[in-house]
């Protein structure tokens, strides 16, 4: 049997928030299915849900989301505008370039250019 990924589910305080900021930096319309329940369908990827949970955030994510940006300074703006915080400066190496930030609850995501 081969499983497909149906959506990625952050946990969090609050959906309603963080549904509205995913979808502004990503695109698509936030959908608020319960109090406790939000999600975004984002064109050309899997939907992102968000779901209340009493516990806060304490340690980094085990998984986060790298996304390309093409210009990091320009995206990380953008994203700082929304309610992201940059962490660090730009790395770049032979690789590429990728910038880490924090969601307005403290999510790790990676701005990318390769």
């Amino acid at each position: 049997m081969r499983a497909r990924i149906d959506e990625i589910v952050f946990d969090c305080a609050d959906p309603a928030k963080l549904v509205r900021f995913w979808a502004a930096l990503l695109g698509g319309t936030p959908v608020d299915r319960s109090a406790d329940w939000s999600y975004v369908d984002v064109e050309g990827f899997t939907r992102l849900a968000f779901q209340r949970v009493p516990e806060g955030k304490t340690v980094k994510n085990r998984v986060h989301l790298d996304l390309d940006a093409g210009d990091i300074a320009a995206a990380g703006a953008e994203a700082v505008a929304l309610g992201a915080e940059l962490t660090g400066g730009v790395v770049t190496d032979a690789q590429g370039s990728f910038q880490v930030l924090r969601d307005p609850e403290g999510n790790e995501f990676c701005f990318v250019a390769v």
